[in-house]
């Protein structure tokens, strides 16, 4: 992955892949597991193997690196433990990513997978975050899976609170797996409870010996990080953003029936801006994105500095 990030400017990542799911009415999502539910399943396979090779083609078409994470946001050891599914789901989600990536023939290369997981809580209620030693116990269990069945890197995306990202991030160093802490934040760039993303990321830093490969962002518009406003030492950590289509707050957003996006080049050009003039260079997409949205950071990607 570290070799991966040195070598390219620009590097894909997924789009909405649970955003797209919700809305085709043919699934029917797990009420604990969400989309992981639909490995069990023969037309939920297909259709999550349909939204994944959109994103694949889109790379592939344009020549450049895929980043793709195991459908596990939500395979906790709680929920799992929890649900009506006595099967080895964070194991079986790695096989059948793996498994894809292979049909790719000699562009499985150019495609590297996340092992995923998010906060235990609702991703939108920093007051849920579990403290550091509460968050180390509970998401243990999910990492060291996803670590033992062999994904290029692990992700935790979505953290709203930084207690409980640190305990994320002791528990996925220990694992000796390259991995990447990415954050949920408001209008003001900051975390949801509050803490600037500069602070965080030096909290992490300086939490483990075994450093995180780099930070993210998701889940957020691209306005929302305000990057002129950001200390310029941030974006030497800051590799990826999966930006939200809408400029929408969270809370609105997550309560709509209807997908609410806003124009495709705006997105873009935002995108586009944080990767030429600020040098971030893994761009994807989070609520509301699909193919259209990477398709446009592609065709554009030769855009001057701003």
């Amino acid at each position: 992955m570290r070799l991966l990030l040195d070598k390219h400017e620009l590097i894909l990542m997924e789009a909405a892949v649970v955003e797209r799911l919700r809305r085709d009415s043919s699934v029917e999502l797990h009420p604990r597991l969400v989309h992981a539910s639909l490995l069990y399943d023969e037309l939920g396979r297909r259709k999550l193997q349909m939204v994944y090779q959109s994103y694949i083609d889109t790379a592939q078409e344009a020549g450049l690196p895929l980043l793709i994470c195991t459908p596990t946001w939500r395979a906790n050891r709680d929920r799992v433990y929890e649900s009506d599914i006595d099967r080895d789901v964070n194991f079986d989600a790695v096989h059948f990513m793996n498994t894809l990536r292979d049909m790719q023939g000699a562009a499985r290369s150019a495609i590297k997978i996340g092992g995923l997981i998010g906060c235990k809580n609702d991703c939108y209620r920093p007051e849920e975050g579990l403290s550091p030693g509460e968050s180390e116990e509970s998401h243990s269990w999910q990492i060291s899976q996803l670590a033992q069945a062999g994904v290029d890197f692990l992700i935790a995306e979505t953290l709203p609170n930084i207690h409980e990202a640190i305990g994320i991030t002791k528990a996925m160093a220990v694992t000796g797996v390259p991995y990447v802490i990415s954050f949920v934040i408001n209008r003001g760039g900051c975390l949801l409870d509050g803490t600037p993303l500069w602070k965080a990321v030096n909290i992490l830093d300086r939490a483990v010996d075994n450093q995180p490969l780099g930070f993210m962002v998701n889940c957020a518009h691209p306005t929302f990080l305000g990057a002129a406003r950001q200390r310029r030492r941030l974006f030497a950590r800051l590799i990826g953003y999966q930006a939200n289509a809408s400029s929408s707050n969270h809370t609105h957003l997550d309560g709509l029936s209807q997908l609410e996006v806003d124009d495709v080049s705006q997105w873009g050009d935002e995108m586009l801006i944080l990767n030429r003039k600020y040098g971030v260079k893994v761009l994807g997409g989070c609520c509301g994105t699909g193919s259209d949205h990477l398709k446009y950071l592609v065709i554009n990607r030769s855009l001057t500095k701003s």
